[in-house]
C-alpha cells in the first residue's frame, strides 16, 4: 500500500515545488503526491501558505497547458488558468518528483464544472421542468464526452501514474452553486427527483434502452409541482432507497436508473480507453458517496457509502471493470465506520480491482495518530492500494508529523 497528499498548483507556486515534496515525502513519510489538474470553484484557508490565507481557486480550469492538437474541432475547449499560463506546473512537478522516486497522480475533476456549464448550458444537466444546472454538465452530452476524453488523454501522456476521476457521474441536486436557496422543505428523494436529468441527449439514450422516459419526467414534475404546491404526494421523506423507488411508475423510475447507469459506465470505458491509447497511466474514478455523508462532521451514517452510489449513476462493479479500479471517500471519525465502507467496496469490485481511499488526518475525522493509524491498518486489511491524505494546504503543518507517525505505525 503507497500513500500520497492532494495539493494545488497554488501550493506548489506560493511554497516552492522543492518545499511541499520534502514536506510530502521527508515530513509525512508519502510515496507521490496528488495534484488537481482539473478543478471546480473554491474558497479555501489556507494556514501555511505564505501568500494568501483565503483564496477564491479559478474555477472549471485546468492548471497544465492542454495540448491544443487533442482538442481541434470540439466545441467544448479547456480553460486555461492563469497559473498554467505562467508556468508549467505538472511538468516541473513530475520532474522533480520523479527525481525522488515519488509518484505524480492527477486529481481531475470531470462534470462538475460551473465555468464550462455557464458557457455551454445546453452541455448540462436539465431538470424535469428543463431548467439547466450549470454547475454539472451531463454524462450523455456528446460534446461533453468528447471534451472528457480528450481531456483524459491530455494528463495521461504527461507522466502521471494515475488519473483519479472526480465527479464523472450525475451531480446530485445539492452539489451545486454558492449562495443557494431554497425556502421549501424538501425531503431526500424530493431532491433526487430534482437532481434528474431529462436533457435530449438523456432522454434520446434512455429511451433507446426501452425506457419511457415522458412518463418518468411526468411522475418527476408532478411529485415536484405536489411539494411546490404545499400537496401530499407518493415520495417518501427519507434518504432515497433504490428499493424503494425503482418500482415507481409500474418500475418505470427504476429502468430509467439503470440506463442513466449504463450512460456512465460507458462513458469510463471511453475515457479509460483515451487514456490507456496516451499512456501507461491507471484511470481510477472516485465515488463522492462518502463525502456526501461525511463531509461536514465526519460522522456518516446509515448504509455503506457504496449503496449510494446508484445516485450519481454509478454502477460501482461495472465501472471497476470499465477503468482501473475505485477510489472510496473515507470522512469518517470511527475507523469502524471506515472498515465498514471499505468492506462494502471490496465487495462490489471485480476480485483484483485496485481500491484507493481518501482521508481527512485533521478534524472533523481525525485529531490524533493512534485514530488515523487505525485506519490505515484497516484499509491495509481490506487490500486498499492506495490512501490519499486531504489536503497539504488546507492542514496545520504538524498534522504531517501526526501522518509520518501513522504510517509507521
Amino acid at each position: 500500500m503507497r500513500g500520497s497528499i492532494f495539493l494545488f498548483a497554488t501550493d506548489l507556486r506560493d511554497e516552492g515545488v522543492e518545499t511541499v515534496l520534502d514536506n510530502a515525502q521527508g515530513r509525512a513519510g508519502l510515496q507521490g503526491v496528488t495534484l488537481a489538474c482539473a478543478y471546480h470553484h473554491a474558497r479555501d484557508i489556507f494556514p501555511h501558505n505564505p501568500v494568501r490565507k483565503v483564496r477564491y481557486l479559478e474555477g472549471g480550469a485546468v492548471f497544465f497547458r492542454p495540448e491544443a492538437r487533442r482538442y481541434a474541432g470540439l466545441r467544448i475547449q479547456p480553460q486555461v488558468s492563469r497559473l498554467a499560463r505562467e508556468a508549467d506546473v505538472l511538468a516541473e512537478l513530475v520532474a522533480r518528483a520523479g527525481r525522488r522516486g515519488l509518484e505524480v497522480r492527477a486529481w481531475t475533476v470531470c462534470l462538475h464544472n460551473t465555468t464550462l456549464g455557464s458557457r455551454y448550458p445546453d452541455c448540462a444537466i436539465h431538470n424535469a421542468f428543463g431548467d439547466p444546472y450549470i454547475t454539472a454538465l451531463c454524462p450523455a452530452n456528446p460534446d461533453v464526452r468528447a471534451y472528457l476524453r480528450a481531456l483524459a488523454g491530455d494528463i495521461a501522456r504527461r507522466g502521471v501514474g494515475a488519473i483519479l476521476a472526480e465527479a464523472l457521474g450525475y451531480q446530485p441536486f445539492d452539489h451545486g452553486y454558492h449562495h443557494e436557496r431554497s425556502f421549501l422543505p424538501l425531503s431526500p428523494a424530493a431532491k433526487f427527483l430534482l437532481g434528474l436529468c431529462f436533457c435530449d441527449h438523456c432522454a434520446g439514450a434512455i429511451s433507446r434502452a426501452g425506457v419511457d422516459v415522458a412518463r418518468v419526467r411526468r411522475f418527476a414534475r408532478a411529485e415536484l409541482e405536489a411539494i411546490f404546491d404545499d400537496e401530499p404526494g407518493t415520495l417518501p421523506d427519507d434518504e432515497p432507497d433504490l428499493a424503494t423507488l425503482a418500482p415507481l411508475t409500474d418500475g418505470e423510475l427504476g429502468r430509467f436508473l439503470e440506463a442513466r447507469q449504463g450512460i456512465v459506465t460507458s462513458l469510463v470505458a471511453e475515457i479509460g480507453e483515451a487514456v490507456a491509447q496516451a499512456g501507461e497511466a491507471r484511470l481510477v474514478v472516485m465515488d463522492m458517496s462518502g463525502a456526501a455523508k461525511g463531509y461536514a462532521a465526519g460522522q456518516p451514517s446509515g448504509p455503506p457509502a457504496a449503496a449510494s452510489a446508484w445516485q450519481d449513476g454509478l454502477d460501482l462493479a461495472a465501472v471497476g471493470r470499465a477503468g482501473h479500479g475505485l477510489a472510496a471517500i473515507g470522512y469518517a471519525r470511527d475507523p469502524a465506520r471506515l472498515d465498514t465502507d471499505l468492506a462494502a467496496y471490496r465487495a462490489l469490485l471485480p476480485a483484483g480491482s485496485p481500491l484507493a481511499v481518501a482521508l481527512r488526518p485533521m478534524p472533523p475525522d481525525c485529531d490524533s495518530a493512534a485514530n488515523l493509524a487505525a485506519k490505515i491498518a484497516l484499509a491495509r486489511q481490506r487490500g486498499v492500494d492506495w490512501v490519499d491524505f486531504y489536503h497539504y494546504g488546507f492542514i496545520r503543518l504538524p498534522v504531517l508529523d501526526r501522518v509520518r507517525e501513522a504510517w509507521r505505525a
